[in-house]
C-alpha cells in the first residue's frame, strides 16, 4: 500500500508541476521562472502539510525522486505546449489530476499520524488546493479556491469519501482509486454545468 501511495504521490508532483509550466509559459515567464512556478504547484500542499506535522519531514527534501519528476513534468509543458493546446483545457485538466491525488495522499498523511478525521480532510484538501493557491498567487491572480468555482468542496468530499472507504475496505488498493475518480468526475461535472457556490456580494 505504501508504495502505491508513493506512485500517487509522484503522479500528483508530475501532474501538479505540469499545471504550474503551463501557468507559467502563460503569463510569458522566462524557463527559470517556469521551472519556480512548476515546482511551487506541485510542492506547495505536501510542504504546508508536513510543516503542519510535528517531527514529520517535509516530503520532498529527503526523497529526491519528486525533484526530478517535478523538472520531467516541466520539460514535457515545454516540449509539448503546442500539442496541448489542442487539448481542451490542458491546465484545468492537470491540476484536477494533481488536486485528486494529492487530496488523497493528505488524507493518507493524516491517518498515519493518528490525526482525526476533521484533520485528515483539512489535510488532504491542503496538500490539493494550497500549491494552485501558490501558483495563482505567484502569477498575480486570485487563487481558483477564492473563487466561486467549488473546488476546495470537491476535494473536501473526496477526502471524506477516502475516510469512509478506509473503514469499509481497510488498506484495500481500490481505495485509493475510488475518491481520485470521484473527485476528477466532480470538478469536470461542475466545471461543465457550471455548479458554483452563491456569492455573498451582487
Amino acid at each position: 500500500m505504501d508504495e502505491i501511495l508513493n506512485y500517487i504521490s509522484i503522479i500528483g508532483a508530475f501532474a501538479f508541476a505540469i499545471s504550474g509550466a503551463l501557468t507559467a509559459m502563460n503569463n510569458k515567464f522566462d524557463p527559470f521562472g517556469v521551472l519556480i512556478i512548476a515546482f511551487a504547484t506541485a510542492v506547495g500542499g505536501g510542504t504546508m502539510r508536513d510543516m503542519l506535522i510535528e517531527g514529520k519531514p517535509v516530503f520532498w527534501l529527503y526523497e529526491p525522486g519528486y525533484l526530478y519528476f517535478i523538472i520531467a513534468g516541466t520539460i514535457f509543458a515545454i516540449v509539448f505546449r503546442a500539442k496541448l493546446n489542442y487539448m481542451l483545457k490542458p491546465l484545468f485538466f492537470f491540476d484536477t489530476i494533481g488536486l485528486a491525488l494529492y487530496t488523497v495522499i493528505g488524507v493518507q498523511v493524516g491517518l498515519e499520524y493518528n490525526l482525526n478525521y476533521i484533520n485528515c480532510i483539512i489535510l488532504g484538501t491542503l496538500t490539493g488546493a494550497f500549491g494552485g493557491v501558490i501558483r495563482d498567487i505567484l502569477v498575480n491572480e486570485v487563487p481558483v479556491i477564492f473563487k466561486k468555482e467549488i473546488y476546495a468542496t470537491v476535494s473536501i468530499v473526496g477526502g471524506a469519501l477516502y475516510l469512509v472507504l478506509d473503514k469499509l475496505i481497510l488498506h484495500h488498493p481500490v481505495m485509493q482509486f475510488i475518491p481520485m475518480v470521484f473527485i476528477i468526475v466532480f470538478r469536470l461535472l461542475i466545471v461543465r454545468y457550471k455548479i458554483s457556490l452563491p456569492s455573498l456580494y451582487k
